[in-house]
C-alpha cells in the first residue's frame, strides 16, 4: 500500500480522462486516509508534527501563502531574487496553467501571466539570459509543449516543441546553455530512455543519445567536469540501482557505479567537494517503504559510498544545499505514509545528520528554495490531513557564532634599571 501511494502521487494524473483520475483518488488515497484516522495517525484539523528537536538553532517561520494550493509543480529563483511557481496540480487535483511571484522583500505572491498550457510534472531550467524553459509535463495525457516565461515582462510565450511527449522527467542545464532532458513517461505510460536536447539561440529541441536504462527519475545533477549524473528512479518493472553518466561532448550516455542501495523517490544534490548526495527515498524492495539511508557519489571513480543515516526514514522531500555547505532535508512522507514536518542537517565534513527545527506544516510533494538571503522557502504540497496545501514557510539556519576576539595584551613595559647612585664623599 505504501509503494502504490508513493508510486501512484508521483506518477498519478496521467490517465487521459479526469473520471480515471476520481476512479483512482477515490479506490487508493480515501480508504487509506480514513484508515489512518481509525489508528488514530492523524485527526481532523491537526497536524502530525514531529516534536521540535531544535538542536542546532534553525528555526521555521510563516510566510505568505500561495495564492493557489498546489502541489508537483516546479519553483525557480530568479536573478532579480524573486521567486517563480508554475503549474502543479490544484485541490481538485486538475492541472494549473497559473503561476505565482514570491518577493522575499515583503513575504507575499503576485500572479504574473499564465502559462500557455496547464501542466503538472513538467520541469523548469533557468537558462543563462534569465528566462525560465517549462518543458513537457502532463495534462490530460503527456505534453510535448514547451513555453518561455519572461521575467522581465511577466509572460510566457511559446517555443520549440520536444520531440517526444513526456511527463515525470529530468532536466539539467548544460555548461554550454543548453538544456538535456532525459527519461520521464510518454503518453501511454511508457518508460522513455530517450533525450534531447533544447538550444535557446534557435529555441529547438534535437534528440541525443538515449539513455541505457529507460528509467522516470528526479535529479539529473551538473557534475564539475560537465557530465550529468542521473541515479536510480523507477521503471514499469520496478526501481533502479544503476546509475549513468551524460557526456555533453559525445552526446552518449554511459554507465557509472551502481548505488548500494536502488532508490527513488530520492534527491540528489551536489556538494562544494564535486561529491553528490543521494539521500533517503522508496526501497528498491518490496514493497518499497521509504529508507534512511544515504550515499555519495565519487566522480573521480565514479563509486558511491554510504555515508551517515539519517535519523527518519522519508520520500518524497526536498534537499536543499545551505550557503554554509549543509545540506537541508525537509518534511516529506515518514515510514507509515504519512506527510512529516522533521527536517535534519547533513554534515559534509562529518557525514552525519542532525535533527534541526521542525516545519510548522507537515508536507510532501512540495518545494524548497534557497534565497539569496540565505533562507530556504518552502511551499505547497500535501499535508498530513491529505489536503493540497497553499501554506509556504522559510527556514533559518543558526548563523555561525561569531567568535569572542582573544584580547590584545597590552605589552608591559620593562622599567628602565635606576642607576646606582654614587657614594657621596665623606667630608
Amino acid at each position: 500500500m505504501r509503494k502504490q501511494r508513493s508510486t501512484t502521487i508521483i506518477t498519478n494524473f496521467r490517465w487521459v480522462t479526469f473520471v480515471f483520475i476520481l476512479l483512482f483518488l477515490v479506490i487508493q488515497v480515501m480508504p487509506r486516509a480514513l484508515g489512518q484516522r481509525g489508528r488514530g495517525v492523524t485527526s481532523k484539523g491537526t497536524s502530525n508534527v514531529e516534536a521540535s528537536s531544535n538542536l542546532d538553532g534553525g528555526t521555521w517561520t510563516i510566510t505568505g501563502s500561495l495564492n493557489t494550493a498546489r502541489y508537483l509543480h516546479t519553483v525557480t529563483l530568479l536573478p532579480n531574487g524573486m521567486v517563480l511557481v508554475a503549474g502543479g496540480l490544484d485541490s481538485n487535483f486538475t492541472a494549473l496553467a497559473s503561476a505565482e511571484l514570491y518577493d522575499p522583500a515583503s513575504g507575499t505572491w503576485t500572479a504574473p501571466g499564465s502559462l500557455n498550457t496547464a501542466r503538472t510534472s513538467h520541469t523548469a531550467t533557468l537558462l543563462p539570459n534569465g528566462m525560465v524553459l517549462v518543458a513537457g509535463g502532463l495534462s490530460t495525457g503527456a505534453l510535448a509543449s514547451a513555453e518561455l516565461y519572461d521575467p522581465a515582462t511577466g509572460t510566457w510565450t511559446v517555443t520549440g516543441s520536444l520531440n517526444t511527449a513526456r511527463e515525470s522527467h529530468t532536466a539539467a542545464l548544460l555548461s554550454n546553455g543548453m538544456v538535456l532532458v532525459a527519461g520521464g513517461y510518454d503518453s501511454m505510460t511508457h518508460v522513455l530512455a530517450s533525450a534531447e536536447l533544447y538550444d535557446p539561440i534557435s529555441g529547438s529541441w534535437t534528440p541525443t543519445g538515449n539513455l541505457n536504462t529507460a528509467r522516470t527519475v528526479k535529479d539529473a545533477t551538473l557534475l564539475s567536469n560537465g557530465k550529468v549524473l542521473v541515479a536510480g528512479g523507477s521503471t514499469n518493472s520496478g526501481i533502479l540501482a544503476s546509475a549513468e553518466l551524460y557526456d555533453p561532448i559525445s552526446g552518449n550516455w554511459t554507465l557509472t557505479g551502481s548505488l548500494n542501495n536502488g532508490r527513488s523517490a530520492n534527491t540528489a544534490t551536489l556538494l562544494p567537494n564535486g561529491m553528490v548526495l543521494v539521500a533517503a527515498g522508496d526501497d528498491i524492495t518490496f514493497p518499497s517503504p521509504p529508507i534512511a539511508s544515504a550515499e555519495l557519489y565519487h566522480p573521480e571513480s565514479g563509486t558511491w559510498t554510504f555515508t551517515g543515516s539519517l535519523n527518519t526514514a522519508r520520500d518524497l522531500h526536498s534537499a536543499t544545499l545551505l550557503t554554509n555547505g549543509m545540506v537541508l532535508v525537509a518534511a516529506g512522507a515518514d515510514i507509515s505514509g504519512t506527510p512529516t514536518a522533521g527536517a535534519e542537517l547533513y554534515n559534509p565534513a562529518t557525514g552525519s545528520w542532525s535533527v534541526t527545527g521542525s516545519l510548522n506544516t507537515a508536507r510532501e510533494l512540495h518545494s524548497a528554495t534557497l534565497l539569496a538571503n540565505g533562507m530556504v522557502l518552502v511551499a505547497g504540497g500535501f499535508d498530513s490531513n491529505f489536503n493540497v496545501s497553499a501554506s509556504a514557510e522559510l527556514y533559518e539556519s543558526q548563523p555561525s557564532p561569531t567568535p569572542t576576539p582573544t584580547p590584545t595584551a597590552t605589552p608591559r613595559v620593562t622599567p628602565r634599571p635606576r642607576p646606582t647612585p654614587h657614594p657621596r664623599p665623606t667630608p
